[in-house]
């Protein structure tokens, strides 16, 4: 399926950014035991606004699946965590995503992109939005998510997932939830690194970004009152 022109501007850098995946426990089990990445229907997202999107594309397309996934190409954020991978069990793994989107090259009826973000004043100037651009389309205010979409659309099957063959050298650290107990984090560690042996070697971590010590420990250069 050919993907139309976009009306926007492509960021460029030299370093290439981090490509994040916030998710649960749960999937990340499943995607390191199976080996595969699983695109899920938008149409139970949290966000309306994502939602409705991409079910209007779906119903222009004339598609009877429209499914998707999400990655962050930033720096954790603690909006991140919050919205993405709220709880004890949220997970964030980092991908190489050079190797990631190259998988997906020439899969039929796959499509990735960035994400757009604008204002409704800028949109409602425009004549018409061509539907292609829908999923890759939100509102100026989610800007600071940094999102990038890789969407799988069938035009004459009806699915609720579908799964992606992926290598998981691929992946380059798996980082627990901030709000994981340190008391647990080693088994969880343990527990992830034994599943396969691919999973041996894996980098676990535990988020520390809202209880970092380091950060607290800055309190010590404060100068006292009076």
């Amino acid at each position: 399926m050919a993907q139309k022109k976009r009306h926007t501007m492509r960021r460029t850098s030299l370093t290439p950014p981090p490509f994040r995946r916030y998710t649960n426990l749960a999937a990340a089990i499943h995607l390191l035991q199976s080996r595969k990445i699983t695109l899920l229907n938008p149409a139970r997202w949290d966000d309306a606004n994502d939602a409705y999107f991409m079910g209007e594309y779906k119903r222009l397309a004339g598609a009877e699946t429209v499914l998707a996934i999400c990655f962050a190409e930033t720096a954790e954020t603690y909006h991140h965590w919050r919205v993405f991978s709220h709880g004890a069990d949220g997970v964030c793994i980092e991908f190489d995503k050079a190797r990631l989107l190259a998988s997906f090259e020439g899969q039929t009826g796959v499509l990735k992109d960035k994400v757009v973000y604008r204002k409704i004043a800028t949109l409602k100037k425009r004549r018409e939005i061509e539907a292609e651009e829908l999923p890759f389309l939100k509102r100026k205010p989610y800007e600071p998510e940094c999102e990038y979409r890789v969407i799988y659309v069938n035009e004459t099957a009806s699915m609720e997932a579908k799964d992606f063959d992926i290598d998981l050298s691929w992946i380059r650290r798996i980082t627990l939830s901030p709000w994981m107990s340190n008391a647990l984090k080693e088994s969880v560690k343990k527990t992830l690194r034994g599943i396969n042996d691919d999973c041996r070697r894996l980098s676990v971590v535990r988020s520390t970004l809202v209880g970092n010590e380091e950060w607290k420990g800055l309190t010590a250069k404060a100068v006292q009152i009076g």
